[in-house]
């Protein structure tokens, strides 16, 4: 891969642009040109995963894990073999038929035989079995146009007391919840706008919409360096959440 692959890559992100009436041609329309280059680019990127799967408790032989926005099943690889063996059953949901194709790929070399792919949507898709015991998101939420209605469902598919891990890009509230970073103007204001010409929307809400929602076991923020975009760095948070008991 290399220093070629990230041009090509920022080529296909600057120069391109996305197309589609509906949000999964945009969303195809954005990775088709760079699904083959596209775990190299975003591992300098997207940190914090390794990290966010860390943070969850270790799944028992029953357990059912739903990773939402999976793409090409790069997460994965932030378990062992011998973590991945003891889940039950491996939902990767995505809407990008050529991220999927590198997932299929990964699954087969590594012999996965407890990952399955599903080409559907976030907001509504359920599992056949009803309830799971994970949920997962990473990256994707910002890439989802009704997050929130992700998230619902996310709680909606959770037994009581599953978890739901998300790591993903944000922006702070100018006033935000107490013990929370605060934020200077312009991070709050840049990164909304240098992410939105690739439909990736850093959202103030998710954080506050997420400690309401859920009771938080696992809540961090830290800052990635962006490649080729020199000294800047762009926020993102880790937040580990625990189905809330109905009353």
């Amino acid at each position: 891969m290399g220093f070629f692959s990230d041009i090509k890559i920022l080529t296909h992100l600057i120069f391109k642009p996305i197309r589609g009436k509906n949000h999964q041609d945009r969303l195809e329309s954005f990775y088709a040109g760079q699904a083959s280059g596209y775990d190299d680019f975003r591992k300098r990127l997207l940190l914090g995963r390794k990290e966010l799967w860390d943070l969850l408790k270790e799944p028992s032989k029953d357990c059912i894990w739903v990773d939402f926005g999976g793409g090409t099943g790069a997460n994965l690889e932030n378990f062992s073999s011998e973590r991945i063996a003891k889940i039950k059953k491996i939902y990767l949901v995505d809407l990008s038929p050529s991220l999927l194709k590198m997932a299929q790929k990964r699954i087969d070399d590594r012999g996965w035989k407890n990952v399955e792919l599903v080409e559907d949507d976030a907001t509504t898709w359920t599992p056949p079995e009803g309830k799971v015991d994970v949920v997962t998101f990473s990256y994707s939420l910002t890439m989802i146009p009704d997050w929130f209605g992700a998230i619902e469902n996310a709680k909606k598919i959770l037994k009581e007391g599953g978890l739901l891990g998300i790591v993903d890009f944000y922006v702070a509230r100018k006033y935000p919840l107490e013990n929370h970073q605060k934020q200077r103007w312009f991070t709050r204001n840049f990164w909304p706008v240098w992410f939105s010409s690739d439909n990736v929307f850093p959202s103030p809400d998710h954080v506050p919409f997420l400690h309401q929602k859920f009771h938080p076991v696992e809540f961090q923020e830290h800052r990635a360096k962006v490649p080729y975009l020199f000294f800047l760095k762009t926020p993102y948070y880790q937040f580990v959440g625990q189905k809330k008991e109905t009353p």
